[in-house]
């Protein structure tokens, strides 16, 4: 049996971010941020012309959503105990425990997930990279996504999204 698949990771395909994690005991670590680099595979048949994906078209999608998340405060939007309040002039309030952030809004990013960890980041990315590639790759027969968001070299992490046979669609797991 041959598999075909595309990787992608160019030095343009980072983002600069703070956030800080929430651990289960409860402790939280201190506000502070990463130089992120995000790496995608593509596993999926050739089509007719002997591609998985034109490289030239998949990476701008990635792009766009690498710069989505540049220069911003991750803040994880489905933490239990984690609340935000949107305040008067644009202004956000974040608050865990006894700890109150205020900060511009527009300088945040509220991500559908339960902690900012490099493994949630990167099912994110996943999920809305799968939404891309299908809105404009509706043709091509997906097998498998990865994608691997790396904090700090040597250290990220990766989810991976395969894909059912017979219908064509993601066995997508639980939200991160």
């Amino acid at each position: 049996m041959e598999s075909w698949s595309i990787e992608v990771h160019k030095d343009y395909l980072k983002f600069s971010a703070a956030h800080f994690l929430i651990f289960p005991d409860g402790t939280a670590e201190r506000l502070h941020g990463h130089n992120y680099k995000v790496y995608v595979g593509v596993h999926a048949n050739l089509d007719d012309h002997g591609l998985v994906l034109n490289f030239k078209e998949i990476k701008p999608l990635i792009r766009e959503l690498v710069d989505e998340l540049d220069e911003a405060l991750l803040i994880p939007s489905r933490h239990p105990v984690l609340t935000t309040e949107s305040l008067p002039g644009g202004q956000l309030e974040i608050r865990y425990k006894q700890r109150r952030y205020q900060v511009p809004a527009d300088e945040v990013r509220l991500l559908p997930i339960n902690n900012t960890s490099a493994e949630n980041l990167a099912g994110y990315l996943a999920h809305q990279l799968l939404e891309r590639v299908r809105r404009d790759f509706a043709a091509s027969a997906l097998q498998r996504l990865e994608v691997g968001v790396e904090e700090t070299p040597g250290q990220r992490g990766v989810v991976t999204i395969e894909f059912g046979t017979e219908s064509g669609g993601a066995a997508r797991p639980g939200t991160p």
